[in-house]
């Protein structure tokens, strides 16, 4: 089996200007909407399938994706600040329940969570680390998506996306080596209606880049 080394983070953390309006937002509503490792799944108030979105970015996504879906929760998990406040004040703004925000690397976060207990893992354009020498830091590789699926319910869905043509096909050969995920469709999926067009995605199609889209079952 493939282990993990913790040492290696699959982002970069970075602050860069914070504007008044997310300083207020993070200083009011984490303490609502902000969870910890030991939280991250009994904050809710509720019992009800989770999904756990990776790397939600400034949250517009995350907080579409929430508020068309209201029966399943949302876990997002970001690192950036300006991220994490602006979606703190999407949920605010928009009277969301089920959404909660973790905070860190989203690794750690994962490995704190029980087996099985997610209903779906959303990993939208992670960081391709596109240099040879930053593969190893790619989100979607063996170890990972190992992780990753031992926490998903027979059935769960991991659904990744991003317009690195190499990262799709380094992504399409893992997912489809783990013995216990099984491709919803042959090779790439069609672009589901469900994930929201982002800006990112909007000036990734502007510059010509091809959109890939990855959906995985795990076997029962």
């Amino acid at each position: 089996m493939t282990t993990i080394d913790t040492s290696i983070r699959t982002f970069y953390p970075r602050r860069g200007r914070v504007s008044p309006l997310h300083e207020d937002s993070s200083a009011r509503l984490w303490p609502v909407y902000g969870v910890a490792l030991d939280t991250a799944t009994t904050s809710f108030g509720r019992v009800a399938p989770l999904v756990m979105e990776i790397g939600s970015g400034m949250g517009d996504a995350t907080a579409a994706m929430a508020a068309a879906d209201p029966d399943r929760d949302y876990l997002a998990v970001e690192v950036h600040f300006r991220g994490v406040a602006n979606l703190l004040r999407l949920v605010e703004e928009r009277g969301l329940t089920n959404v909660r925000v973790f905070d860190g690397d989203a690794l750690d976060l994962v490995r704190a969570l029980p087996e099985a207990s997610l209903d779906a893992v959303h990993v939208y354009f992670p960081d391709p680390w596109p240099k040879v020498r930053h593969h190893k830091r790619r989100l979607i590789q063996p170890a990972n998506t190992a992780l990753l699926r031992s926490r998903l319910v027979p059935g769960g869905t991991l659904h990744c996306a991003t317009d690195w043509a190499e990262y799709a096909e380094g992504m399409l050969a893992t997912m489809t080596a783990d013995p216990e995920l099984v491709n919803a469709f042959e090779g790439y999926a069609p672009r589901p209606e469900h994930r929201p067009l982002t800006n990112f995605e909007k000036r990734g199609i502007k510059q010509g880049r091809r959109i890939f889209d990855l959906i995985y079952r795990r076997t029962g």
